[in-house]
């Protein structure tokens, strides 16, 4: 009976604790402080840029990569130069420096995550990363943790793509029963 009692206290204070997670961060703007507001809604959902024409590492390499500022002031020497933000990137621009974008996406160090395959394979980006082109700001809650792992216990799960290992093999899985495509399976694929 004590038992009963025990288990029945910590579900509680699970669901309490994750029930406060959630309700803390509601309506607020996910995501880290980036030192330029920068909305994907404009670029890639209002004008419809390719996801690559930024992030054009992803074609051939790990990373997807982040355009350089002088990618950015193609366009916006003359686009929107009046607006405060594109003052900011221009301000990196006449320095020389690059953005120091703080990183939203990523997976654990010991996990190779390469893009290059899942272009060839037509994955589209908003498979792993979310409807990114309705997002004002990006977010990515990714992985195990246990704020993470409380949400999804209770069904609160956060709506981005959680990006853990489970994840990734039911896709690979689908991919090939629904696609009869060759996803790899192996643990050396991803883990070296």
């Amino acid at each position: 009976m004590r038992t009963k009692v025990g288990v029945g206290v910590l579900g509680l204070t699970l669901l309490a604790v994750a029930l406060f997670l959630a309700l803390s961060t509601r309506g607020q703007a996910a995501g880290p402080a980036q030192p330029i507001a920068f909305s994907h809604q404009i670029h890639a959902g209002q004008y419809k840029m390719d996801c690559q024409y930024c992030h054009s590492e992803a074609r051939r390499s790990e990373y997807a990569g982040i355009p350089s500022v002088s990618r950015c002031m193609g366009c916006h020497r003359i686009t929107a130069a009046d607006r405060p933000e594109v003052q900011k990137l221009a301000g990196f621009f006449n320095k020389n420096e690059p953005i120091p974008w703080v990183r939203v996406f990523k997976v654990p160090e010991y996990v190779y995550f390469p893009h290059k395959p899942h272009i060839r394979a037509n994955v589209t980006c908003q498979t792993c990363h979310g409807p990114v082109e309705t997002m004002a700001v990006v977010e990515a809650r990714t992985g195990q943790n246990l704020a993470n792992d409380l949400l999804n216990l209770v069904g609160l799960a956060r709506s981005s793509t959680p990006l853990t290992m489970g994840w990734c093999v039911e896709c690979h899985t689908t991919m090939n029963a629904k696609e009869k495509t060759k996803a790899p399976l192996e643990c050396v694929t991803c883990h070296h």
